[in-house]
């Protein structure tokens, strides 16, 4: 059987295809299929032709207008959020020119008593005038200019008649005023007095100079921008170089320009091939292109239709110029650190919340950037929660914090080398609880952890006696840690740990700097947290090292935030990122949350620690192999046992520092003798590389560590 399909294959032109199908024979199983083809086959095309009505007709007129005919409903009524929006932005403005207009009446009564005397002025002038007829005066004169006697005598008689009654009216009204003033100055000087001023405010509408000033104050509001179209977002995306090629597909629409809280929203097709990181990297000069602040200008990508998507969002107003939103835990309520806490708000007004609970948060940006700001948002939150714990070890030493201070279990303030002992020591006691835990939550049955192996409310509640409350441990101007020659190499494994192990089990460590380079933020440790805050910074790197490895170029780039915009920062979980801007709490009105939060937990009896004047023993479970685990060279097999105690007083000088002051010899039988008890034994050991024999120790030797995961 031969079939024969008009197709294009392979670029040629005729449109011949033979396509031949041979039956089988009775003896194969398999059927054959020969596909002979023709050279020069014509395209064919494969999509199917869309019917079209003619041209001009009243069917066509009628569907280009349902193709861009408006809605029937306005968007504002079709969105219940919307319309309480647009409500909420009318009923403001209405209410702000009225009360901006009212408190002004009094300069506005003053400039009208200012122009009375001119006003008045103008009036007497006109109304003598008016009695006296002058606009005929031209017409008598040059009838008098002609000698036309009849037509001058006609308009004599006609100006005698309209003059005589005028000048009556005049003498009566102003014989009934006068004497009604008199009267009623004598009778009623109040309202007279009154009438007096309300007539002179009146006349003073008539005493306005021609080139002078207004009369109402007009409102010049610099920071309202104007409407978002089609027309500036295409010129816009050209200035910066993104548009269609000739001859192929542009810039496309994927829905109307649209309100989205107090700005607009465009989402974008960019033409094919181009990415929306490519606007992302260029939102600079895209808001140059739009004449636009670039506080107002917010390129984003939609990752969920495709890479080309953009979501271009425009404020209506300068956020930076905007009213101060307050924070929604300013005045009542309290906090869940279980669930997601209140923290800021992103550039179209609406709230950000940052989850703590199985995460971990690290904070960066440069001096003056916000940090404070970021910090009180994030601690008042734990702290209007009773059954959470907070540990603030502040080494700046600025009192920023000293607003929760009543409240926390431990509380540093300072940057002496004993505040920054006090911090390696929360964090030791952080591990110590989190193995307590760990060790509990292991023994239970797989009925009461559902969800997995982790502190859970649940659980809490059903075991108070195990204190299994979020425990949060703030350590500010973490640098001073991870800078600090004795500490630092601890400092980075107990945070590593810390933020490996312990989220599950309700153990939260939220670390904040204002250098965020390589040096100050240890690589363990910024990859490793969940949650990542980054203010303003100053180039890719540090960028980079808050938000980690690649998020300048997928678009995520704190360098484009003013250090002017302080608490403004790139908040992300993972991969993706959003743009916010922290709630604003002044110190006096943190301390106004801090007594409600201590009220809370004097109510709930959940002040511990330093709150209720107690001595806080910070617990230390790890051992020397532990010690040694952290600071063990990479790759190394086996070291002498001087080399190790060197290396052991450098990371634990609390410890170990004793045993530099001791011979190579005893220092080694010290080690021995202290290992001996975690069941380990050094060993005489030849390593060339190093000074021949010695005692020393084997990394196999050491036993396993057991978190009780």
């Amino acid at each position: 059987m031969t079939e024969t399909a008009p197709e294009r294959v392979n670029g040629h032109a005729e449109p011949k295809v033979s396509i031949l199908k041979l039956a089988p024979d009775a003896d194969d199983t398999l059927a054959e299929t020969i596909i002979d083809v023709v050279a020069n086959a014509e395209p064919r095309p494969v999509d199917l032709p869309a019917e079209q009505p003619p041209a001009g007709t009243w069917i066509a007129e009628r569907q280009a207008y349902l193709a861009d005919a408006p809605p029937v409903v306005p968007t504002f009524l079709r969105n219940a959020a919307e319309f309480v929006n647009a409500a909420r932005w009318t009923a403001s403005y209405y209410g702000h020119v009225t009360a901006f207009h009212a408190i002004r009446l009094p300069v506005y009564a003053l400039r009208l008593l200012t122009r009375a005397p001119r006003g008045l002025a103008r009036m007497v002038l006109r109304w003598g005038k008016w009695v006296a007829d002058t606009e005929a005066r031209p017409v008598e004169a040059k009838a008098a200019a002609t000698a036309d006697i009849e037509a001058w005598l006609t308009l004599s008689r006609e100006h005698s008649r309209r003059v005589r009654p005028r000048r009556i009216t005049s003498v009566a009204v102003a014989t009934t005023t006068g004497i009604t003033t008199l009267v009623g100055c004598f009778l009623a000087p109040g309202w007279t007095l009154t009438a007096a001023l309300a007539a002179t405010t009146l006349i003073g509408l008539n005493g306005k100079k021609r080139d002078g000033k207004p009369l109402v104050t007009r409102y010049v509001a610099t920071n309202v921008l104007r409407r978002l179209d089609s027309t500036e977002v295409f010129d816009a995306l050209a200035a910066i170089g993104i548009e269609g090629k000739k001859g192929r597909k542009g810039v496309e629409f994927a829905s109307e320009v649209m309100r989205d809280g107090p700005g607009w929203r465009a989402e974008v097709d960019l033409p094919p091939g181009v990415e929306a990181t490519a606007v992302l990297e260029k939102r600079a000069a895209l808001a140059a292109a739009m004449r636009r602040p670039i506080s107002t200008v917010w390129p984003s990508a939609d990752r969920t239709a495709h890479p080309g998507r953009l979501v271009l969002w425009v404020a209506q107003r300068d956020p930076a110029k905007a009213g101060r939103k307050l924070w929604p835990l300013m005045k009542q309520g309290t906090a869940d650190v279980y669930e997601p806490l209140p923290y800021g708000f992103d550039p179209r007004g609406n709230l950000v919340e940052i989850t703590l609970m199985y995460s971990n948060l690290l904070v960066g940006g440069i001096p003056g950037s916000g940090k404070t700001s970021c910090a009180l948002a994030i601690v008042l939150g734990v702290a209007l929660d009773p059954t959470a714990e907070l540990w603030i070890y502040e080494l700046k030493g600025s009192g920023d914090l000293d607003s929760v201070k009543p409240v926390c279990h431990r509380y540093v303030s300072g940057d002496e080398d004993e505040d920054l002992e006090a911090a390696l020591a929360g964090m030791r006691s952080g591990i110590a609880e989190y193995q307590r835990r760990a060790k509990f939550i292991k023994g239970l049955p797989a009925s009461e952890v559902p969800d997995g192996r982790r502190v859970t409310r649940a659980l809490a509640e059903k075991y108070p006696e195990q204190q299994l409350g979020p425990r949060v441990i703030v350590i500010d101007e973490v640098q001073e840690l991870f800078t600090h020659p004795d500490y630092k190499d601890e400092a980075a494994a107990l945070a590593t740990r810390l933020i490996k192990k312990g989220r599950a089990y309700g153990i939260i460590l939220i670390v904040l700097t204002q250098n965020p380079d390589a040096n100050s933020l240890p690589t363990s440790v910024s990859s490793s947290v969940g949650t990542r805050l980054c203010l303003a910074v100053m180039d890719w790197r540090a960028n980079n090292n808050v938000l980690g490895t690649s998020a300048y170029e997928r678009g995520m780039r704190a360098t484009d935030i003013s250090i002017d915009e302080q608490g403004t920062g790139i908040l992300a979980r993972g991969r993706e990122g959003i743009t916010v801007r922290a709630a604003f709490i002044k110190q006096t009105e943190a301390e106004d949350i801090g007594k409600r939060a201590l009220a809370l937990r004097m109510a709930a009896g959940t002040l511990t620690g330093q709150a209720v004047g107690a001595k806080v023993e910070e617990q230390d479970v790890e051992t020397i192999v532990d010690h040694l685990r952290g600071i063990w060279p990479d790759g190394v097999e086996a070291v002498h046992s001087h080399r190790l105690v060197e290396a052991l007083a450098a990371y634990r000088p609390d410890l170990y520092r004793a045993w530099l002051d001791m011979e190579p010899a005893e220092s080694s039988t010290a080690l021995s003798v202290a290992l001996r008890a975690c069941k380990v034994s050094t060993k005489q050991l030849t390593i060339r590389e190093c000074c021949g024999g010695a005692k020393g120790l084997r990394y196999a030797d050491l036993p396993v560590t057991e978190d009780g995961e």
